[in-house]
């Protein structure tokens, strides 16, 4: 089965459901977008209402490393965090853009750019399906450079899925975890080889017109078992929810959809382990946050309250033949609720 050419069709209407082999194009500008009152809004609008961001994550136990690339049209914003787990070291990087300046995410998920810059500081990734890569590369000016690639090819099976998003938006997201990678990341003076560290990698593409007020709870994880099988995970409640869900594992490059999911964790005391449990009995695990990175934005019309945690899994997954047992597995997990 061929990807999906567009993802509106003729009707100005979004497809909604789950695309095994994706979607090539979200044809955002040609969505029948209109007020709740059914007014047509202007290609401007529409243009200022599409909101996209891809993250990327790449994890093994020597070094855990966060980035991301956001276009908010009003503002846009790419950040960068490095976490040694041996030795705590912990640094983080972000910018804003006013009027998303010197940012482009092209909206197509397989093969298109995504760009930010901020004078000498530098975000791009770089997806192409021919061959299947997707190419990671950071410049800062304090000395921070990435240049790793994610393996993209023949047995690349993402969850892809177009949701409703409260009265007239939708959300489209294309996620995968526990992805092959190779390349470098130089930090502090060290050079880290994320092939020879076994590193994992997970990637978030996601765009749409999304509501104006939302949150959502994520957790991912990509790791190596002990026979060698590669296992990750993405879970999320409070977003891209509505019909379908985007919950789903990844066991070598075997996709298993998800039901639902349970997260319990105090806000307020970020130390404190957190609780996920699927409704359909596969993921029962806690998570044990190490540190976080933290964003609280209030400017006019935008807001952000903004934890992404890493740390390390521990619990159970149950699927209809084995039972994997985690046992310190390091991963991410998010609180976020945003304004926009």
């Amino acid at each position: 089965m061929a990807a999906r050419d567009q993802l509106i069709n003729a009707q100005g209407q979004p497809t909604y459901g789950i695309f095994p082999e994706g979607v090539r194009e979200l044809n955002y500008l040609d969505f029948d977008l209109r007020s709740p009152l059914d007014r047509k809004r202007s290609q401007l609008a529409k243009r200022f209402g599409f909101n996209q961001f891809q993250f990327v994550s790449f994890i093994c136990d020597e070094l855990i490393v966060g980035l991301a690339i956001v276009d908010l049209k009003l503002v846009s914003n790419a950040f960068l965090y490095l976490y040694d787990p041996e030795n705590g070291d912990f640094e983080e990087f972000s910018f804003l853009q006013p009027l998303a300046a010197g940012t482009h995410i092209e909206p197509r998920p397989a093969d298109g750019t995504a760009e930010f810059r901020k004078g000498a500081n530098e975000f791009v990734i770089r997806a192409s399906t021919t061959p299947g890569v997707r190419r990671v590369m950071v410049n800062l000016s304090k000395g921070v450079h990435i240049d790793a690639t994610i393996d993209e090819s023949t047995s690349y099976q993402p969850l892809a899925i177009c949701t409703r998003a409260g009265y007239q938006g939708w959300v489209f997201t294309q996620k995968s975890a526990a992805r092959v990678c190779n390349g470098s990341v130089r930090w502090k003076d060290r050079e880290f080889d994320l092939q020879a560290l076994n590193a994992l990698a997970a990637v978030d593409w996601t765009g749409g017109f999304m509501r104006r007020e939302t949150f959502w709870n994520w957790g991912s994880l990509s790791c190596q078992l002990r026979d060698g099988r590669r296992l990750g995970f993405n879970l999320a409640a409070g977003v891209n929810e509505t019909g379908f869900s985007e919950n789903a594992l990844w066991l070598d490059d075997k996709l298993i959809k998800i039901d639902m999911v349970d997260f319990q964790f105090d806000r307020y005391h970020p130390d404190h382990a957190w609780a996920m449990r699927s409704a359909d009995g596969i993921i029962n695990v806690h998570f044990e946050p190490s540190g976080r990175r933290q964003d609280k934005t209030n400017a006019l019309f935008i807001a952000s309250n903004f934890s992404q945690y890493f740390g390390r899994y521990h619990g159970e997954i149950r699927l209809p033949d084995e039972t994997i047992v985690l046992e310190g597995a390091w991963g991410l997990a998010e609180d976020h609720y945003a304004r926009w």
